[in-house]
């Protein structure tokens, strides 16, 4: 029996790891591309030099670029499930280096309960469940396994290193802080090893530097005087977030902006115990000052880049966060005997706080899948509109009824879908699709085809076409086929004309109405679907519709 008991954490690692990718499978699942992703696919489908090195927003994005191109010519647009699981693979592997660094440092079972944290750490929803968040995972991946080579102590290990930091560097600029943690390790080693092992940072920074000079001095860029004097304070609300979403006591918004509460007073507190703990063994482990350097390097560089919508309690900061204070921890502990009671009550926090963070997880999964009914729904619209749509119709927010489509232009997703197939509704799936979807699909028809209107007063009535005589104050339902209705509207008050396609509960797409005696000529394109549209005619008098 002392197998088992020795190897507990590792088999219970590996239960862990297994019930994180069951759960990430499960609440990933149906889900199609998302907001920044699209920006990828319509703007960098090629392996060019300006598809992989131009800047997404600050952001360098070589290799997740090149990820993106890849997966979209071996799997095509249809489905996003390739990217999700390379996305939950990713987010393993890093927990499974975690636990590494993390084992050597404290022991097997505090190693365990920090990585069960990192693996369903809920206010991190949006880098766990969103897959172009593989540019901070990817960077988190390679840091960790860079700060595991440079344990090695020697000539392989800083080869190792070197090509470790430079992928992370290459996913994002995350790979920044990381840079400035071997920076930092390599100043601590050199008396004993020398400098010769500086090309463990000059390399990854002298190739970072190489695409700043040649594409990121053009990158989108918010540093002001006024971020800078403001850091203290957001670097310390960061990692007040980081500790709060560690321990299951963050409850943010799905969208908005969260605010700390128990974060800040336990960030006091954890702040003490390291004041009481080196009063009582006064110095810090080298490995401290390195991930310190890490963590201060993510933190600041935040906050001199910030606008609104990237506070420090941002969700997307909340991985990479949660992570550093980890390792911060993990440093701190090193050496440090824990006894089995105070194993059992981390044992206990730890449970409490994945059940609260899986909750955020379940909430930010729901969120996604109505995105996803959204997209997929203004897609199809796009599709099927697709004789007439202008190539440069955008799927703006107000159109859309969401901003996450911001990148998507018609031409071009047109482009993409023949070539790579589509990952819309087709006209079925459509027509049985949730309300909220139908309904934003006949919004963007209507002004994708576009529907028109043209009202002409006292026009005369048309002699030759098949009328139907709407009786004044009850309202109409009538199909509407491609091309001209006369909607002939007697004397008396103005009149309101709605329709609707693939909407069931409501008519979403007004007109802007006629007055009394005048005719309209509602004007519908022909498309790809054979579903009709429908007419509400809401009028005191008394109408006739001709087709």
């Amino acid at each position: 029996m002392a197998w088992p008991r020795r190897n507990a954490p590792v088999v219970l690692l590996g239960a862990a790891l297994l019930a994180s990718a069951a759960l990430l499978l499960a609440l990933t699942h149906g889900l199609t591309f998302f907001q920044d992703t699209w920006e990828f696919l319509m703007n960098r489908r090629d392996f060019e030099a300006d598809s992989l090195f131009t800047p997404h927003n600050e952001h360098i994005a070589v290799v997740q670029v090149a990820v993106q191109i890849f997966l979209l010519e071996v799997f095509g647009m249809s489905s996003a499930a390739p990217e999700h699981v390379l996305l939950i693979l990713a987010l393993l592997a890093a927990a499974t280096l975690f636990f590494v660094y993390a084992r050597r440092r404290v022991g097997p079972w505090p190693a365990l309960m920090g990585t069960v944290l990192l693996l369903f750490l809920g206010p991190a929803w949006q880098d766990i469940l969103w897959p172009f968040e593989l540019g901070f995972v990817g960077s988190v991946l390679f840091g960790l396994a860079m700060l595991l080579a440079l344990d090695r102590d020697d000539r392989k290990g800083d080869i190792a290193a070197t090509v470790f930091l430079a992928i992370a560097t290459g996913f994002s600029s995350l790979g920044l802080s990381f840079i400035a943690a071997a920076a930092v390790n390599v100043l601590q080693r050199h008396r004993e090893r020398g400098w010769g092992r500086a090309y463990v940072v000059a390399i990854p920074a002298g190739l970072f530097a190489l695409w700043f000079l040649g594409w990121g001095h053009d990158a989108e860029s918010h540093l002001s005087l006024q971020n800078i004097l403001s850091s203290p304070p957001f670097v310390l609300e960061g990692l007040a977030a980081s500790v709060e979403s560690l321990l299951g006591l963050a409850d943010p918004p799905v969208e908005g902006v969260a605010t700390v509460g128990w974060g800040q007073p336990l960030l006091v507190a954890l702040i003490g115990l390291v004041i009481y703990g080196q009063v009582r063994r006064p110095g810090f482990s080298p490995g401290f000052w390195v991930v310190a350097a890490a963590t201060a390097t993510n933190w600041f560089l935040a906050a001199f880049n910030y606008i609104p919508g990237r506070e420090p309690t941002t969700g997307r900061y909340m991985y990479a966060g949660g992570l550093f204070v980890l390792l911060l921890a993990v440093e701190l502990l090193r050496g440090v005997k824990v006894n089995r009671t105070v194993l059992l009550v981390a044992g206990a926090v730890t449970l409490a706080a994945v059940s609260a963070n899986l909750v955020i997880l379940r909430d930010g999964s729901r969120w996604l899948d109505n995105q996803t009914v959204l997209t997929r729904s203004d897609l199809a619209a796009i599709e099927i509109s697709r004789r007439s749509v202008d190539p440069y119709f955008a799927l703006a927010p107000d159109v859309a009824g969401t901003p996450s489509l911001i990148d998507v232009q018609a031409g071009k997703y047109l482009e993409a879908e023949r070539e790579y197939g589509s990952p819309a509704y087709t006209p079925t799936e459509l027509a049985s699709a949730p309300e909220v979807g139908r309904r934003q699909a006949d919004i963007v028809l209507s002004q994708a085809l576009p529907l028109s209107t043209e009202t002409i007063v006292d026009a005369k009535p048309d002699p030759q076409g098949v009328c139907t005589t709407v009786p004044g104050g009850q309202g109409s339902d009538l199909r509407l086929g491609p091309g001209v209705t006369r909607i002939e509207l007697e004397p008396g008050p103005a009149a309101s004309f709605n329709l609707r396609r693939f909407a069931v509960a409501e008519y979403p797409v007004p007109t802007e109405g006629a007055p009394g005696g005048s005719t309209t000529l509602l004007t519908i394109p022909p498309d790809t679907s054979q579903r009709p549209w429908r007419l509400q005619v809401q009028a005191e008098q008394a109408a006739r519709v001709c087709r």
